[in-house]
């Protein structure tokens, strides 16, 4: 039924990206099983470039982004505030470097990024209360710092995330939009990035951007030619 190409999109989309995989089992995963968040793939591509070995990280919303950091930042704080899901991630996870905290919804959430009196480099919006929790990271970011607020696109229809992005712009951070498809979804969506104006994380390449999953450009030059030849 489809063409000879447009099959090889739907491969890559199977193969590289394992999206048929993150539907059908639902569950954020690469091609090779290893947990990614539930961001938009642009910006899990381009966050993975970075070298967080010094950095520390804290999640409003606990999951496979838990586990995503937590394999490559120095410290990763995710808060959860519903009692089954943190019994099931308590269960679940076991990094050392990982700190599930269970917080109940309302104040108490929110302001947990205050709990151990320190500044983050990466914190994340994913969860509850989303405006309330972006006013309170925009004063826990370290220099140099980025918040993550996922499914920014709701701006559209919710005042809760209207009152994130605002908080987010009035403290001056530069928002750069990720706009695509994601693990589990049959649709787009975006993740937003706020960086730091001084936002200095060094990439873990030599070069970036690095290839991207089924870029043509990390085949080799025989592999580029015969694939041109197939199409």
């Amino acid at each position: 039924m489809y063409s000879e190409k447009f099959q090889k999109f739907i491969d890559m989309w199977r193969n590289d990206f394992a999206i048929e995989r993150t539907i059908d089992e639902k569950v954020c995963v690469d091609k090779d099983g290893n947990p990614i968040p539930w961001y938009t793939y642009p910006a899990i591509e381009y966050l993975a470039q970075f070298d967080y070995s010094d950095k520390s990280v804290f999640e409003y919303g606990c999951g496979n982004s838990s586990l995503f950091w937590a394999k490559r930042a120095q410290k990763v704080i995710s808060i959860e505030d519903n009692p089954k899901w943190f019994d099931k991630w308590c269960g679940l996870f076991h990094e050392p470097n990982l700190d599930v905290r269970w917080r109940d919804e309302g104040e108490i959430y929110e302001k947990a990024i205050f709990e151990d009196n320190k500044k983050y480099d990466v914190i994340v919006v994913d969860g509850k209360r989303r405006a309330e929790c972006a006013q309170c990271a925009v004063q826990a970011l370290a220099k140099g710092g980025v918040i993550i607020l996922d499914d920014s696109d709701r701006i559209n229809t919710s005042l809760e995330y209207k009152n994130a992005v605002a908080a987010l712009r009035e403290a001056n951070l530069l928002q750069v939009d990720f706009y695509g498809f994601c693990p589990m979804n049959n649709y787009t969506k975006t993740t937003s990035l706020f960086f730091s104006r001084d936002f200095d994380f060094k990439s873990k390449y030599e070069v970036q951007p690095i290839n991207g999953w089924g870029n043509l450009w990390s085949l080799s030059r025989r592999a580029r030619k015969e694939r041109y030849k197939e199409s």
